[in-house]
Order: C-alpha cells, then structure tokens, then sequence
C-alpha cells in the first residue's frame, strides 16, 4: 500500500487528517518579500532555508499534511516575474525544501502534497484579477501540466488544486491535474454578498456557488473542500458542497485580506475561535482540517488538539 493510501484512508475510518496552515502568509511573516507578478512562488530561489523551517513548524504543530509553495510558481505565473526561464530551479528548491523538512521531521508518514492554482495576475494594491493580464486558456493549461508532471516527478503524494472559483480556469485546472495521475484534493473558494448569499470567490461576479460545484459530476477527486474563505462561511459552504459531492471532505479557511502583493495580517482569527469553528465543521463530517492565508502554525497546533482530544 502506498504512503497516501495508508494515511488518506484512515479518513474513511473516524480519522481526522490536520492539512498545515498558510505557506506564502507565512513566508511574507518571517521577511521574504513578495513578489507583485508571482507572489510567493519566487521565494524558494533565494530563501529556501524559510520555507523548510516553515513546513518543519506546521509538522511539529501536528500536520500530517504539508503544502508545496507552488501555488504561483507555474511558468505562466512565473513570467509575470521575469522568472519563466528559471521554473524548474525554482520549483526543484521549493519541492526540495518540503521533502528536506520531512526528512528532518523524522516523521516519514507526513504527505506532500503539491499545490496547482488557477492563480493569474493580481492587480497591484487589490485582491483583483488583472484583466490586462489575461493569459490564453491553451498556454495557461499547458503551464498547469507541466507543473502537474512535475510535481508528480518530484515525489509529491497527490495534487492539492487550490483556491477554484473562476468557472472559466476550473476545468483546464482539473485536466493538467488529472495528466499527472496523483490523487487529487479540490479546494474550491466562497464569498458571501452583502445580503448572505452564497457565491463563488470570483469578485464582481454574482456567481451561485453551487456552480462552480458542478464540475465535480465530471471529476472525481478523492476530496473536496472549502478553502481561502472566510472561517464564518465555510460550515454553509459545506453544506452545498455534500449535495453535490459524496467523498471526504475538507476546510482551510483563511483570516486577514489581500492587496497585492502583500497579506493584510488585521483581524485574525484567533486559535481558539478557529478550534470552535473547527468542532462544528467536524460535526458536519469534515474530515480534514487546515488553514489558509493568514493563520499560522500555532492555529494548526489548536486545530490538531481536536484530533487528539475529539471531544473538545
């Protein structure tokens, strides 16, 4: 049996898997600075020391999942920096430092799970897609799977799609994914509208989010789940996502806000309220259990407090 199935599958028996918190957040915390074209994804060429550090402190804090930082380093992203040419440096360091930490941890059971987005140019000082910056779906595609089949060559134990929520970028997201033949994990994005609506992330779009859960009568990932939302919105979130989606499910709600390039750290939930929140996303079947941009891996150290105290 392999490393993913050994762990993903006690899932299946009461378990509960503790995914790690925000990587790219919690890169820009300890001083990397933040790139305005990729963001996070250039930090592993010059500070791969961080990021190891980085994944050995969420594995000590208790996850038995941890994150490539490859959210934005696909080419295409990568481009945006001048960096296209030096993708595969880049991504070798950052999947390197995950590994290493790993190793280090002594903890061999931890899953890597490598991150693909739908990510493009954030217009600087928003959290805003740049429609100067749109990127061709074929070349955009084509930029996904080659960092899908590389993140397969790598040694990574399944594939983590992260923040979906563009209806237009879901599917060339699930396709790349799917070329790579590693487990997947979808993790869709939510927003409420100003009288409690539930929609898609997609911002100044007034988008049901159950659409963009129709994609999954086409895919079948291992678990999907809500992520880069707001702690407040996921419990309802998950709701619409078991009436259409029957698999584990997941949460890893952020805390703070974007203006790229840099994460607003104002407001952030504390552990405790993340860790009470948590209780009822279990109590509605989640089965895996995380953070996103902005929480940090003393929230993953309450959050696996539950794990080892259920009734909490």
């Amino acid at each position: 049996m392999s490393l993913y199935n050994s762990v993903f599958d006690t899932t299946k028996r009461g378990n509960i898997l503790i995914l790690d918190g925000g990587t790219g957040t919690e890169l820009e915390k300890r001083g990397v600075p933040m790139d305005p074209g990729a963001w996070c994804g250039v930090a592993a060429l010059e500070h791969a020391d961080i990021l190891k550090r980085i994944h050995l402190d969420y594995i000590f804090s208790g996850a038995d999942v941890i994150t490539t930082n490859t959210y934005s380093s696909s080419r295409h992203m990568l481009e945006l920096s001048g960096l296209g040419k030096k993708f595969f440096e880049i991504n070798k360091k950052a999947l390197e430092a995950a590994h290493n930490a790993r190793e280090a941890s002594g903890k061999p059971n931890v899953l890597v799970a490598g991150s693909l987005s739908h990510r493009g140019m954030i217009s600087e000082g928003t959290a805003m897609p740049d429609q100067n910056a749109v990127i061709p779906l074929k070349k955009f595609e084509e930029s996904l799977t080659e960092l899908a089949y590389f993140l397969k060559e790598e040694g990574c134990d399944l594939i983590i799609l992260e923040m979906m929520y563009d209806p237009t970028k879901i599917e060339p997201t699930f396709i790349a994914a799917e070329k790579a033949g590693l487990p997947i994990w979808a993790g869709f994005s939510s927003r409420r509208d100003n009288i409690g609506r539930l929609l898609s992330f997609l911002p100044d779009e007034e988008l049901p989010l159950m659409d963009i859960f129709r994609i999954l009568s086409n895919y079948k990932p291992d678990a999907a789940g809500i992520m880069h939302t707001p702690s407040n919105a996921i419990q309802a979130s998950l709701k619409e996502l078991k009436k259409v989606f029957s698999g584990t499910i997941f949460a890893y709600p952020d805390s703070g806000y974007f203006k790229s390039p840099n994460w607003q750290f104002e407001k952030i939930i504390s552990e405790q309220a993340l860790q009470d929140f948590a209780g009822d996303w279990i109590k509605e079947g989640t089965k895996i259990i995380g953070g996103c941009c902005g929480l940090s891996p003393s929230h993953i150290q309450a959050l696996a407090r539950i794990k080892q105290n259920p009734a909490e």
